[in-house]
């Protein structure tokens, strides 16, 4: 006798299986960056920055879509480690630049090395065409997000 699956009525909804999906991806990602004591929002705060010394908290924020009065908490613990440092932005001396230190690119550099085993680990199943297609409809479904559920 076949008992039926209890989340079977879930089981025909894409978000269903997106947060199923997303746990997997997430629980992995954690214990990925936990190795470094980051988070996923310290570790792509730390990315970005790295990427483009100078950038400045607003944009960063925005970047991150995270509200700023929020966002001065990641800021502030990125910096007490000695990963980050704030500037006057040369444009706006109201604004903060945001640039790395030496000690935070080389620790974005390794945590990075691990978060591309980590992507390895849980897409290594799909083909390349697989995965670009799986990252072009979350890239539909957001920017649809954008302009129609608002």
């Amino acid at each position: 006798m076949n008992t039926p699956n209890p989340d079977e009525p879930l089981r025909a909804y894409a978000g269903f299986h997106m947060k199923r999906a997303f746990h997997v991806f997430k629980g992995d990602l954690d214990r990925t960056l936990k190795e470094f004591d980051l988070r996923l929002i310290t570790y792509s705060a730390l990315v970005l920055i790295v990427d483009t010394p100078g950038l400045r908290q607003a944009q960063l924020a925005d970047a991150l879509q995270i509200e700023r009065p929020n966002f001065v908490m990641i800021i502030d613990e990125l910096e007490k480690r000695g990963l980050i440092f704030r500037d006057r932005a040369p444009t706006d001396r109201r604004a903060n630049a945001l640039k790395p230190t030496l000690s935070g690119q080389a620790l974005c550099k390794w945590a990075t090395e691990a978060v591309d085993g980590h992507e390895q680990r849980v897409f290594g199943m799909l083909t390349v065409m697989e995965r670009q297609q799986f990252l072009s409809v979350l890239a539909k479904i957001e920017l649809g997000s954008e302009k129609d559920i608002t």
